[in-house]
């Protein structure tokens, strides 16, 4: 046992001289503004975003702006990026004749006021603004929205994706994967090869689905103050729906139906349907993999007149979407608290 006031050395993780992080025991944070915005400045400066058409050019000039902060934390081998950035551009449009001879020039800015590790599955705001409101300068930058905002957004998407990979911090981790493998010397490997038992076929099936991307079933129970069919009735139908998130949704009645609510952000079908006690529905995402469907369980109790209770339980989650990002479940979790289930209640006046 440990002298008072000295610790047991066996649940104090040291630092070694050589730098070696024991196990990953620590975080490991590494500061991404300043990489994040050279990044993004190669990105976004003197991109062409239109060569012509309709006798319009449009390309940005620079990056004048990247505010806020971006780092990666990594923890046993998982990538944790965090980043909160506002990013300003600027941008001109030129209208040439058939010589190549500028006819007409305008400048504008480029705002993109919340690129977040939050909304990674969503594309952000992006607000063009243009100095000339004039006739010319109203065409150009209904272009730019046209033709040059899908090309940024693009650009801002790479940026997402990169991070997700680690940003700057992914070759250290590279590096630290590759460390150990050549720490071990030929014959050892050799030796530990040789006495190793051969492993069987179902041994190494069992290992491949091991080690392959995982899924999580989220659980939830909340109480509302209204009758049971109220609420049913609210999670299906299509203008409640845009009234509480503020979003465009579509939702059939019928079972096998289609349903799309979050601006499309969420597609699937209704799989069950029992009213004022059960909601069964298959989920997917546009951010997750293709392929991956989730199966979202909504069933209604009511233990007395006017109250509510609701079990969600949202199977088959990913845990990573199609970029990398490994918050799906804890996103997809506080998107039902509080993009539904507290709006409900806020909206409609249902709090306990």
């Amino acid at each position: 046992m440990a002298k008072f006031g000295e610790g047991d050395k066996r649940w104090i993780v040291e630092e070694r001289p050589d730098g070696t992080n024991v196990h990953n025991w620590h975080w490991a944070e590494t500061d991404c503004l300043e990489w994040s915005r050279n990044f993004l400045s190669k990105l976004l400066s003197n991109l062409p975003l239109l060569d012509g058409e309709g006798g319009l050019f449009i390309k940005t000039k620079k990056v004048d702006k990247v505010d806020g902060e971006a780092y990666v934390n990594i923890r046993k081998g998982k990538i944790i990026p965090g980043y909160e950035l506002s990013v300003t551009l600027s941008w001109e449009g030129e209208a040439k004749d058939s010589a190549g001879e500028s006819l007409q020039k305008v400048d504008g800015l480029v705002e993109i006021p919340y690129i977040s590790d939050e909304n990674a599955d969503e594309d952000p705001e992006v607000r063009v603004s243009v100095k000339d409101e004039g006739p010319f300068g109203k065409r150009v930058k209904d272009a730019m929205l046209a033709k040059g905002k899908p090309i940024v957004l693009e650009k801002v998407r790479l940026y997402v994706q990169s991070m997700a990979k680690g940003g700057p911090a992914k070759d250290d981790l590279e590096a630290k994967k590759v460390e150990p493998k050549s720490n071990q010397s030929a014959p050892a490997a050799a030796a530990a090869a040789a006495t190793a038992p051969a492993a069987s076929k179902p041994a190494v099936a069992a290992e491949k689905k091991k080690v392959k991307k995982g899924f999580k079933t989220i659980t939830l129970t909340e109480k509302f103050s209204c009758r049971a069919n109220i609420l049913f009735e609210i999670l299906m139908d299509d203008n409640r729906w845009k009234g509480f998130t503020q979003s465009n949704a579509k939702i059939s009645k019928e079972v096998g139906g289609q349903i799309s609510i979050f601006d499309g952000s969420v597609t699937g079908k209704n799989l069950e349907l029992e009213e004022g006690k059960l909601i069964v529905q298959q989920w997917r995402f546009g951010s997750w993999p293709d392929g991956i469907h989730s199966t979202v369980k909504l069933t209604f109790d009511e233990p007395e007149p006017g109250v509510t209770i609701v079990k969600l339980v949202h199977s088959d989650v990913p845990e990573e979407d199609r970029y990398g990002n490994a918050t799906v479940v804890e996103n997809t979790e506080r998107g039902w608290r509080d993009l539904i289930f507290h709006k409900i209640r806020a909206v409609f006046g249902f709090g306990i």
